[in-house]
């Protein structure tokens, strides 16, 4: 009798498994492909190479003038003469520490409420929402405490950038979940309100919002009061995004299953509870990347505050241009009020990737 032994399966060639074989399938699988790969390839890197070459290799960093700028590559002298108005906008030397103490504390405050095992996590975003900005908007603006006023006039930069997509990302979110409920409510004179509300704002630009509130809105008041120009556009800004939150939230609220709905019901929860405890808490974890997407979009937005006057990182940019002393340096500005813009963007990104990981719970596909 003749016994068929098998013998153990070979390995798969070298050439068809790892980094090589990936190159082999992807690249250069046809002569064809090689060809397109090479030539795509060379142009990437010529590419690159042009862009390292001027921004950090034949670029100037050290200097205090425009004579520093000797080279062919960027000069970088321009970003850090103009440091502090990008950061700060206008607001005086004497007083610089004060913005200063925002920004670190800031970063403090969100590195703890970010960080999942902080202790007492949840003080911490209550003192920061409902405490701080009233504490930080006095420190700002001083006529308190022996501190100076400074005007919002002056504020600028990173500064005003920054508080206009804060504001408005905490106060937009509570008033979009109020709307989306109300635009799911059974009663018809809330769900008609919220209705109009949304659609008004949802089809007006922020452009013409911004215009109205700093341009229009004082044409309406009475003779005599006024209104800060910044707190009319926080307030265009607020009312603008909330209408675009509470559809997100809505989405979220229609994708919970009926049953959802149903258990809560059949467990005798009130609606108040029903919708704290069962509903919402689902329809925001389901809407996560949605609801920072719009985040993401407010802080690109908060650029178009230039249109009523107010300079913020890219208003301090385009002003730096007009500057005699440094003209021919605007790309080296753009390209520094791009580099703020995406640094924080990529940020909010990849934090609403890992929350959407940690929340994972089986709706994930």
């Amino acid at each position: 009798m003749i016994k068929h032994e098998f013998q153990p399966s070979l390995p798969p060639p070298e050439n068809t498994t790892g980094v090589v074989g990936w190159f082999k399938k992807n690249l250069f699988s046809t002569p064809l492909n090689s060809i397109v790969t090479i030539v795509l390839a060379y142009l990437a890197f010529m590419g690159l190479w042009n862009i390292v070459n001027w921004a950090f290799i034949n670029a100037d960093w050290v200097g205090t003038t425009r004579d520093a700028c000797t080279s062919e590559g960027a000069c970088w002298v321009f970003i850090s003469v103009r440091w502090q108005q990008y950061m700060y906008g206008f607001y005086p030397d004497s007083e610089i520490w004060r913005p200063r103490l925002f920004f670190a504390t800031l970063a403090v405050l969100v590195a703890l409420v970010a960080y999942d095992k902080t202790p007492k996590r949840t003080w911490i975003w209550l003192f920061m929402v409902n405490i701080y900005p009233f504490m930080m908007a006095a420190l700002l603006y001083g006529g308190v405490f022996g501190l100076e006023v400074v005007e919002t006039h002056k504020w600028g930069g990173l500064l005003v950038t920054l508080i206009i997509a804060l504001v408005g990302i905490v106060v937009s979110l509570p008033i979009g979940v109020v709307l989306a409920l109300g635009r799911r409510s059974e009663m018809p004179i809330i769900r008609s309100l919220c209705t109009v509300y949304i659609e008004i704002w949802r089809g007006v630009p922020l452009i013409t919002v911004l215009f109205m509130a700093s341009v229009m809105l004082p044409l309406f008041l009475s003779e005599g009061s006024e209104t800060d120009k910044l707190i009319r556009a926080l307030i265009g800004v607020v009312m603008f995004a909330s209408a675009y939150m509470a559809e997100v939230i809505r989405g979220g609220l229609q994708a919970i299953p009926k049953g959802q709905y149903e258990a809560a019901d059949a467990l005798g929860l009130s609606y108040w509870k029903k919708i704290g405890l069962v509903i919402l808490p689902q329809a925001l974890k389901i809407t996560i990347p949605s609801i920072v997407n719009t985040f993401i979009g407010l802080f690109k937005d908060t650029s178009l505050v230039l249109i009523i006057g107010m300079f913020d990182v890219l208003g301090i940019g385009q002003s730096a241009n007009t500057d005699p002393e440094w003209l021919g340096f605007a790309t080296e500005s753009y390209v520094f009020v791009a580099l703020v813009f995406w640094v924080f963007c990529f940020s909010m990104s990849r934090y609403s990737i890992w929350l959407e990981g940690k929340l994972h719970t089986g709706h994930k596909r």
